[in-house]
């Protein structure tokens, strides 16, 4: 199984409200996607805890129907 990058897009949109998110699909197969969220929630975390926060967003997806995802988390200036 794989995921649409709008899924994908819509799933961080309702996780990360306000937040700019750039979703590419990297090889063109609907498995292996960089994301960029730029979002106030991070705030306070370290990168690792954003990362969890990206992970726990996905609701279990990440490694069943989302191979792969580069992820790069900034908080706005």
């Amino acid at each position: 199984m794989t995921i649409a990058i709008t899924d994908l897009q819509n799933m961080l949109a309702e996780a990360f409200p306000g937040a700019i998110i750039d979703v590419v699909d990297l090889a063109g197969d609907n498995d292996h996607y960089q994301a960029s969220i730029t979002s106030a929630q991070f705030a306070g975390k370290s990168r690792i805890q954003q990362h969890q926060m990206v992970y726990q967003a996905l609701k279990g997806k990440m490694g069943d129907e989302l191979h792969a995802l580069a992820l790069k988390t900034r908080i706005p200036e």
